[in-house]
């Protein structure tokens, strides 16, 4: 990596690095692309795909699931979540259709919805309810994309 490559191909790059090690190799990586190098990454650790990739493509058994811009695959990909942090109770969400999910966290609720449609719907109900403290629409991760794609097919 000293000498700038044009080229460099990354194989789990990360695999048994301690946690300052794996900060480190991610600057030298983002470095090099600043400079112009085209780096191809491979990796299961979704979250450091999205931290340090412009483009995407997920693999199942050597074919192509899906490819693209990462915030295109995440915005058309998936399904997206609403947050809801409230100090009051929330409201029974049962009834509005589109709700895939629900999930409750200490100060709310988590749900995965069929679009943002759906979004909205909440929203008008919870509004009236008094007081939230957090109301926001998630894309979805690609670690919940590729769940979604590749896993529980003979995984």
């Amino acid at each position: 990596m000293l000498h700038k490559p044009e080229l460099l191909i990354l194989d789990e790059p990360f695999s048994g690095l301690d946690p300052v090690n794996v900060e480190l190799l991610k600057e030298a990586v983002k470095d090099l692309n600043d400079w112009g190098s085209t780096i191809v990454y491979s990796s299961h650790r979704m979250e450091h795909v999205e931290e340090l990739c412009d483009d995407v493509c997920i693999l199942d058994k050597g074919q192509l699931v899906v490819s693209g811009d990462i915030n295109h695959v995440r915005a058309s990909n998936g399904n997206k979540k609403v947050v809801i942090e409230s100090e009051t109770t929330l409201p029974d969400l049962t009834n509005i259709r589109g709700i895939i999910h629900s999930e409750n966290m200490k100060q709310g609720l988590q749900l995965t919805i069929e679009n943002e449609d759906v979004a909205k719907d909440i929203y008008q109900v919870v509004a009236h309810q008094g007081y939230v403290k957090r109301f926001q629409v998630v894309e979805p991760s690609l670690q919940d994309i590729f769940i979604e794609k590749v896993g529980g097919k003979d995984a």
